[in-house]
């Protein structure tokens, strides 16, 4: 069997990835191909028991963590025949799922998807900034107008069209005036191509995640962070999204676009390779699925998987059998074998022997290579799909992001594993307490039967009557009480429900516990302590830009450059980065920074210095605005504020006023006109010195209706 060629060029009309891949062409001879590719299934099925095996260990680690958070003991907790109680105090749940709202709460505290691109500090092929003088504009025009040759008053270093990058078209009609740099004078329009198309690209990013509810799948990835210590991110990778719509007859027919999806993948169905402690240093990936027979056959619809060859596989039988950990997930399991299909999603390198030897044609620029990045699913030993990795530069589309890195292993630590000591004390003195409160609450009797009449019942209940034969009054029955040490317990479970808070580093009043004393009693108090307590979350966020943002980002902006190419993109040497950790500082303290700034810039001496246009959108920002939405850029404001200027000069100036108010005096201290005036003395109405209000009987009102 041979590879289909890659086309020449790919298109951007149709941004799939199934232009630019090599895949295994779709004969009918399924039966003879099965034998050439045995050696890769079984090349695959080898790496993921390898990988399974060696994940045995971090298995039982998420086990422990998931019972803890849902309160349900192990296997391995072995109860004596005198505990009655079996009460599981879930802390370990109120402290996964306060870090889960501090770390979402981070990641979301903006209107937009903390991802951003932004140019580089130099960045190459594209102009940083452009300006041009609009009073060299317009005598250039007045020269040519009068016939005259136009000479440019001042030599500046000017940029190649090409260096313009989303501008080009926009200023080619300036291009002889344009200059390197921001505009120095207060007729200078200055453009910053870079910064447009990271703007640009930042926004189709933007609009891109949304299609594909990342948000969501975000969400997802940060519980099982904090739960297990790792989560992982698949993506992006070319998905057709429906769109509902009806036609003018009242038909459903809906529309199909071609989206780059991310989606959560559940740390349970992930095996890495055994030998990476990180994603940048795995040769491969693979990702457990559990199908049923309609999922088998809607995997035909996609591009470039094998039509017979899943309906061979679904001939041989649903052989999904269940792992050990799923039975402890699952509380309603009853069997282990389901009737469901496993199938294997491989990601990574495939020797260039091993197709050779499965007489697989590689294209002439692989050859030569000692080995490929592939992409190949399996399911009972048939090859449903086998692509070259359609990714360019080449990567795994998979992202893993610790809670608290561990610098020898590829999976992270989580919440759950850093309390699981403190939880089984909590619980141990918990029981001790409960069967101790029982046991203290109730009396032992004894009865001495030598003393008793024989044959009565002996159960004791309030009104009980005894009929002695002997002995001494009050010698027949004794009751017996025992000390109560639950207030003892209970101390050692607060003891231990602190050592809990340090061990997570998520204090009690982070999520809601009273009784804070000391210098939390006041609100300064309080804000200074959940600072602090901020300071593990800072962490846990940096990982999530580390390892999982800005490789996401990274991932979109290739996907992009190669299937949905723009131009405009092309020259903009842009860079990704993440926005998770800039949101911590985002609402209350870099607002209110800013305003300080501004009260100390507000020195007239001090404004050539400042760039208010950034201040402004890091403010729109801080505040939750649309910055492009609500704020223009430079060249925008200029022109703005020449329309301004050109509105208020078509306005009628309004006369201004000449006249002063009358002069306090001795008689009359509040300048109105009024107070002690003689009789006859008062200006008559038209004369100097008339107000309107007079000095009489009625309060100063006018006497008369005001003409």
């Amino acid at each position: 069997m041979a590879l289909m060629q890659p086309p020449d060029k790919v298109s951007p009309e149709d941004s799939t990835e199934t232009d630019a891949v090599v895949a295994l062409d779709e004969d009918t001879n399924v039966e003879e191909e099965n034998v050439e590719y045995s050696g890769i299934a079984a090349f695959i099925q080898s790496q993921f028991r390898r990988a399974k095996d060696h994940r045995l260990t971090d298995e039982e680690r998420w086990l422990m963590g998931y019972r803890n958070y849902r309160g349900i003991y192990g296997p391995e907790v072995q109860f004596t025949d005198s505990e009655k109680s079996k009460a599981f105090v879930k802390i370990t749940k109120t402290k996964v799922l306060a870090a889960y709202a501090q770390v979402v709460d981070v990641l979301f505290a903006g209107s937009k998807f903390p991802l951003g691109i932004e140019p580089r500090n130099d960045p190459n092929g594209v102009a940083d900034s452009v300006s041009f003088d609009a009073n060299e504009v317009t005598e250039k025009k007045v020269q040519e107008t009068t016939g005259q040759t136009y000479k440019p008053p001042r030599a500046v270093s000017r940029p190649e069209l090409e260096d313009l990058g989303v501008y080009q078209n926009t200023l080619k009609p300036v291009e002889d005036e344009l200059a390197e740099g921001p505009g120095k004078t207060q007729s200078s329009i200055t453009f910053e191509p870079a910064k447009k198309a990271a703007q640009m690209m930042e926004s189709m990013m933007h609009d891109q995640l949304a299609e594909s509810d990342a948000s969501k799948h975000l969400r997802s990835v940060a519980f099982e962070t904090c739960l297990f210590g790792t989560g992982i991110l698949k993506g992006p990778h070319a998905f057709d999204k429906e769109y509902p719509s009806w036609d003018e007859e009242g038909n459903y027919s809906p529309e199909f676009r071609t989206i780059p999806k991310v989606e959560y993948v559940s740390i349970w169905d992930f095996y890495p390779d055994p030998d990476a402690r990180n994603m940048a240093e795995a040769e491969f990936t693979i990702q457990r699925h559990r199908l049923n027979r309609s999922q088998m056959r809607a995997l035909k619809r996609r591009p470039h998987f094998r039509d017979e060859s899943i309906e061979l596989a679904i001939s041989f039988g649903a052989t999904y059998v269940r792992d050990y950990w799923e039975d402890a997930l699952e509380d309603d399991a009853t069997s282990d074998a389901i009737d469901r299909f496993e199938v294997v999603e491989y990601w990574g390198i495939l020797d260039s022997e091993l197709a050779e030897e499965a007489d697989i044609d590689l294209p002439p620029e692989f050859e030569g290579r000692d080995e490929v990045q592939v992409n190949a699913w399996v399911c009972n030993g048939q090859i449903l799909r086998l692509v070259i990795n359609p990714f360019t530069p080449t990567r795994i589309p998979y992202s893993a992001v610790p809670y608290e890195l561990n610098p020898y292993s590829l999976f992270g630590i989580g919440v759950a594993e850093n309390m699981e000591d403190t939880q089984l004390l909590m619980n141990g003195f918990m029981r001790m307490a409960v069967d101790n409160g029982a046991l203290s609450g109730n009396l032992l009797i004894e009865i001495d039967e030598t003393n008793l009449v024989p044959g009565q019942d002996l159960s004791v209940y309030p009104g009980k009557v005894f009929r002695r034969q002997a002995g001494a009054p009050g010698q027949a029955i004794f009751g017996t009480s025992f000390p109560n040490v639950s207030g003892q317990l209970l101390q050692m479970f607060d003891k231990a429900r602190q050592l809990a808070d340090e061990s997570t580093g998520i204090p009690s009043y982070a999520h809601g516990i009273g009784g804070v004393m000391g210098v939390g009693r006041t609100a300064s108090g309080m804000s200074m302590l959940m600072g602090a307590a901020a300071q593990n979350i800072k962490t846990v966020v940096r990982n999530v830009d580390d390892y999982l943002l800005r490789p996401l980002g990274k991932a979109l902006f290739s996907f992009n450059m190669q299937f949905n190419f723009n131009e405009d993109f092309a020259k903009g040497d842009l860079d990704v980065f993440a926005k998770g950790t800039e949101s911590l500082m985002r609402n209350e303290i870099r607002s209110q920074r800013l305003l300080q700034f501004m009260q100390m810039s507000a020195n007239p001496a001090m404004a050539p210095f400042i760039k208010y246009d950034y201040i402004l959108r890091e403010m729109a920002a801080s505040l939750d605005l649309d910055e492009d939405k609500i704020l223009n850029d430079p060249r925008e404001a200029m022109l703005q504020a020449k329309m301004m200027q050109e509105i208020a000069a078509m306005m009628p100036q309004q006369p201004q006023q000449a006249q002063q108010g009358p002069i306090p005096s001795a008689d009359d201290p509040t300048g109105t006109g009024g107070g002690n005036i003689a009789p006859g003395n008062a200006p008559e109405p038209g004369a100097e010195g008339f107000t309107g209000a007079g000095g009489g009987d009625n309060g100063g009102q006018p006497e008369g209706p005001i003409q």
